[in-house]
């Protein structure tokens, strides 16, 4: 490839992270008004359900990781959710799955973030999502309020998935991937409070979980879980963020064999 094919490649590269930095901005700034022009919340009723379903699953995921059962997931219509789990031994594998939620939202935008630089990647990150949608609602959705929304996250991933266009898939990853790392701040006030009201009634917070399983204050934890989720998304952001860099691949020169002298004769 000549320098003249890699720096084109290095231009179209940087016009492609161009467009997805629009987008990462764009979004946020759009996903912010919401909550102040009039009727702007009702827009953002669906996004505030995709955190829940990424909070709530990361519950049970995190149950899964140290040999619990993750049985079910309830979503209710006012946003709120349950995430039933068992098997989940006292002490800090309590804590982990109470954190695992609280976290969930901010580690799966960062993974977005990590990818959304790249076409390719986007796409198979688009792929890896419908799946998981796909096996929720299979495996654990069981109510049916939850059954609609999760069903139509999964069409709307699923018809991406099928139209094959790299491009839609990597602005559509960064559009979700700011809608969570927004959720993060927007349902912070979540991380200090002792109880949560749900669809299900009012029932002990994931911080005073983590409080009674590891001991403190659940403000504490709260700040810790905020900490965290914050730390990941700067991280995540500014990778995804960082103009690509034009390294052209080097060229080896030809070897020239050396002639052979001709043998001397007697």
């Amino acid at each position: 490839m000549t320098r003249t094919q890699d720096m084109a490649n290095h231009l179209a590269a940087r016009e492609r992270h161009r467009r997805v930095k629009r987008v990462l901005v764009g979004s946020a700034v759009v996903t912010l008004l919401l909550y102040f022009i009039p009727f702007g919340r009702f827009v953002a009723y669906p996004l505030m359900l995709l955190s829940t379903l990424v909070h709530e699953l990361g519950h049970g995921l995190a149950a899964l990781m140290v040999g619990g059962n993750f049985s079910e997931f309830v979503m209710y219509a006012d946003g709120s959710g349950v995430a039933r789990v068992s098997g989940v031994m006292p002490g800090w594998r309590v804590g982990f799955m109470s954190a695992g939620g609280l976290v969930g939202p901010a580690v799966v935008a960062t993974l977005c973030f990590a990818v959304v630089r790249w076409e390719r990647a986007s796409q198979i990150m688009v792929g890896t999502l419908t799946l998981g949608a796909l096996a929720a609602l299979i495996l654990v959705v069981r109510s049916a309020f939850g059954f609609v929304f999760v069903g139509a996250l999964f069409a709307g991933l699923a018809w991406l998935l099928i139209r094959r266009d790299k491009a839609d898939a990597q602005l559509v990853l960064a559009f979700l991937a700011v809608q969570l790392a927004v959720s993060v701040f927007s349902r912070g006030d979540y991380l200090f409070v002792a109880e949560a009201t749900t669809g299900a009634g009012t029932l002990p917070s994931d911080v005073a979980n983590m409080a009674t399983a590891l001991g403190g204050t659940y403000w504490l934890w709260g700040l810790v879980c905020g900490a965290f989720s914050v730390l990941v998304l700067a991280g995540g952001l500014a990778f995804a963020l960082r103009s690509p860099r034009f390294r052209p691949k080097k060229t080896k020169a030809p070897k020239h064999k050396k002639a052979k002298p001709d043998p001397v004769r007697p």
